[in-house]
């Protein structure tokens, strides 16, 4: 019997359905197709855009710019614990460590530690025992015992040549460098999958793209990860479209295909903007932790590698200095995202929550001399032409004193407020604001401009450059930039001439007697003829004293009496003297005995050398030596030297501006700042303000003025002064500038106590009220001030021969 089977036709619904499904699967397909097709043609193209962007090299190497190496003398105040930092800072590790430092490696032992400098040191691989007691270095040895009257020690890091037109520095760090609690502080607040994901986090990437899509920007969040962000920063420009974010997974897989996550996260910690000091943007962790705490990366603790972490997200809206509450706040949130990742326990992250910022009080003109720096790299290219020096990653070595330039920031900065105040006080009563009412002005208020250098005397070593008083808002080096008239701290270069007439034997015109000291000028009005012009100089105030001792007229500053006193040595003679000294535009004109002429504070205090170094004068030089990453010189430099001066005659005029600084001289008021060194110094006032002086280590000049060379019309005692006493003040005590003595008396003078009353020689009738005057041998008056005998004429009566010798 024959079966049938019945199949039932499929009805209309069914045929719809799958009509449906088959429909639905092909447009998934064809989706499919496009989306592999688009992603495809992204992928490779963002390939060779990568590709072409790796063909050079992620990050310059960075030219790395070092202070001069600190000197260690028996005597001075250091501990151990000191020496041992500064070793460490300067790259240095301790002795039998895994990886010892090619630069050097130190041991301990007692009171004592050994250096032991690496094949890249920047000294010869020469030792030295530095041994200790109560806090002061007690002795030095060499290798092979033998004493040591000194050791410098290697050079400390200032900072790295900037990298391009944005003013970018970063300190290079492998991922080995990186602390692990950095690691996981940046990992537990950026991106906690970083070492799980192949770039991309998806589920975040969801979350954005579902806040973009219905236009509520304020929680959408970045969704980037760690190697989404390297995308970002090396490769992309942010527009903040979907466009973008795509662009940015596809850059994200090339790194991640072509680098492991340890390559990644390093190139992230080196290109991470992380804030912005002065002009200068600080990117990466390395730079990042020097500039926000003054150390290397390697040495940050829990707490501050959170607050790192904490401002990546915006570096100037959690900027620590500024907003250190929010700072604060953002900080202890990592610190909890690192608990929850299990980085640290939560005991540790609360001793970490009370921890304060501990920011670096250093400002970036304080802790990288940013102008100096730029006078460095000006002489690099000068000297070595227009060179790559960063890609070269050349080692230069300079002359700058960390400690001391420290100082002179903040002596600045401290005091800068004196002359603003002077300034406002000169508008108000100009504008006749009263007393208590709050100025409005009509014209805007300027206030002056301020550069500062100091030397070491004796070596031309430019130690300490301030160029301006901010560098973030002018990057103008006022230490260098123009030439300014140097008012009277010119002066002395006219009673240096008239020493020198002493020394070689000859008379001035209307004088018996060899220049010295005591010598009588006249300080009154007098006329010149300049050409076919009348120049008629004033004193101060317009108060003139009559006939004055040479000590007395550089001491009270008499303008009318010291161009009288270049009048008789020779104007041209003086201007030869200046010029010599380094002050090139000097003319023998009467107004050049004031300091008519200009110069740059730089010169003026190369100028000064030849007091403070017994006549050799000394051009100012900040570039050592320039060597290669391994250490192979490629340039040493030394500065040029002359003698000037016969040792004598500096020693007279420097005797003559320590009275300066004393009684009722013009540069008085720094010793009531609390500066007592024995110094010798000149105020200067033109235009512009002034002070210029030295110990028997440190030399300083101070300068402040108007950028517009308008007259600040502030003495430079009042101006330049205060500003030069808080610093030297501050320099002393530390300890390489802390012995400061007496100037050496050379041979060929004596010191002889003078009567006041007479101005003679005081014998035992007159001591009770004198002071004391350096006089070449041979010009000391054999008359004293019991039996004066001396030639009462006047000044006319002299030139002339007339009228009687009266004794």
């Amino acid at each position: 019997m024959a079966l049938k089977i019945k199949i039932a036709k499929p009805t209309t619904r069914q045929g719809w359905g799958n009509l449906i499904l088959r429909t639905a699967l092909g447009c998934v397909a064809l989706v499919l197709v496009v989306f592999l097709a688009v992603f495809g043609y992204y992928y490779f193209r963002y390939q060779s855009i990568v590709d072409e962007r790796l063909k050079q090299p992620l990050f310059e190497t960075t030219a790395k710019i070092y202070a001069a190496p600190r000197e260690v003398r028996p005597g001075q105040k250091l501990s151990r614990a000191s020496i041992v930092n500064e070793l460490r800072g300067a790259g240095y590790t301790a002795e039998g460590s895994t990886n010892a430092s090619p630069l050097g490696t130190y041991s301990e032992s007692g009171e004592t530690v050994s250096v032991h400098p690496g094949p890249q040191s920047f000294h010869a691989e020469d030792g030295a025992t530095i041994h200790f007691a109560s806090g002061v270095v007690d002795s030095l040895t060499d290798d092979h015992g033998q004493a040591l009257l000194s050791y410098e020690l290697e050079p400390l890091l200032i900072t790295g040549l900037s990298e391009d037109a944005n003013r970018t520095k970063r300190r290079l760090l492998t991922f080995d460098d990186i602390p692990p609690n950095l690691v996981q502080a940046v990992l537990a607040i950026e991106d906690r999958k970083f070492f799980e994901h192949s770039g991309v986090n998806y589920g975040s990437m969801v979350s954005w793209g579902w806040h973009d899509l219905i236009r509520d920007r304020k929680h959408r969040g970045g969704a980037s990860t760690v190697t989404m962000q390297l995308a970002k920063l090396v490769f992309l420009s942010d527009d903040g479209t979907i466009r973008y974010k795509l662009m940015q997974i596809m850059v994200a897989f090339q790194l991640e295909h072509r680098f492991n996550k340890q390559q990644i996260f390093e190139m992230y910690a080196n290109r991470i903007n992380l804030g912005q000091q002065g002009s200068f943007a600080i990117d990466g962790f390395g730079e990042a932790a020097q500039a926000y705490f003054g150390k290397d990366v390697k040495q940050l603790d829990v707490a501050q590698c959170a607050m790192l972490a904490g401002i990546i997200q915006r570096p100037n809206y959690f900027n620590p200095y500024r907003h250190p509450d929010r700072v604060l706040e953002r900080r202890n949130l990592v610190l909890d995202s690192m608990v929850e990742t299990g980085a640290i326990t939560k005991e540790q992250a609360e001793r970490a929550k009370d921890e304060p910022l501990h920011l670096s009080t250093l400002s970036v003109d304080a802790s990288e001399a940013p102008y100096f720096v730029d006078l460095v790299h000006e002489q690099l290219n000068q000297k070595l032409g227009e060179r790559d020096f960063n890609r070269e990653g050349l080692h230069i070595y300079t002359t700058l004193d960390p400690d001391l330039q420290r100082v002179a920031t903040s002596a600045v900065e401290s005091t800068i407020h004196v002359v603003d105040e002077q300034v406002d006080k000169l508008y108000a009563r100009r504008h006749r604001v009263r007393p208590g009412e709050p100025a409005q002005p009509s014209e805007p208020i300027t206030y002056p401009q301020v550069a500062l250098v100091a030397l070491n005397p004796h070596t031309g070593q430019v130690l300490a450059l301030v160029g301006g008083r901010n560098y973030g808002q002018s990057q103008l080096d006022h230490a260098t930039s123009a030439p300014r008239p140097t008012g009277s701290i010119f002066k002395p270069f006219v009673y240096a001439s008239a020493f020198n007439t002493a020394v070689a034997g000859t008379q001035l015109p209307g004088h018996d007697e060899l220049f010295s000291p005591i010598t009588i000028l006249s300080d009154e009005q007098t006329t010149y003829d300049v050409g076919n012009q009348e120049y008629t100089p004033r004193n101060d105030a317009g108060d003139y004293y009559g006939q004055v001792t040479a000590r007395l007229a550089l001491q009270r500053s008499l303008n009318n009496a010291t161009i009288g006193l270049a009048s008789l040595v020779g104007f041209d003679r003086v201007a030869a003297l200046a010029r010599e000294a380094g002050i090139k535009s000097a003319r023998g004109t009467p107004s050049m005995a004031i300091g008519s002429y200009g110069a740059t504070p730089l010169e003026m205090a190369g100028a000064y050398t030849i007091f403070a170094n017994h006549g050799l004068h000394l051009d100012p030089w900040m570039l050592a030596s320039v060597r290669s990453p391994s250490g192979d010189v490629i340039s040493d430099y030394s500065p040029t030297s002359k003698q000037v001066l016969d040792p004598r005659v500096a020693y007279l005029t420097t005797n003559m501006l320590e009275a300066v600084m004393s009684g009722v001289g013009t540069g008085a008021g720094v010793r009531g700042q609390g500066f007592y060194a024995p110094a010798a110094g000149k105020t200067g006032s033109s235009h512009d303000a002034w002070f210029a002086g030295y110990t028997t280590n440190l030399l300083c000049i101070v300068w402040v003025g108007n950028d517009d060379y308008t007259d600040i019309k502030i003495h430079g005692a009042l101006a330049a002064g205060p500003i030069w006493g808080e610093f030297m003040k501050r320099a002393v005590q530390l300890p390489q500038y802390s012995d400061t003595h007496e100037f050496n008396v050379p041979d060929g003078v004596q010191i002889v106590p003078i009567d006041k009353a007479t101005n003679l020689p005081a014998d035992s009738n007159c001591m009770s009220d004198t002071y004391n005057a350096a006089f070449l041998d041979g010009t000391v008056p054999t008359t004293t001030c019991s039996h004066p005998n001396t030639d009462k004429r006047n000044f006319i009566q002299k030139i002339f021969g007339l009228g009687d010798k009266k004794p």
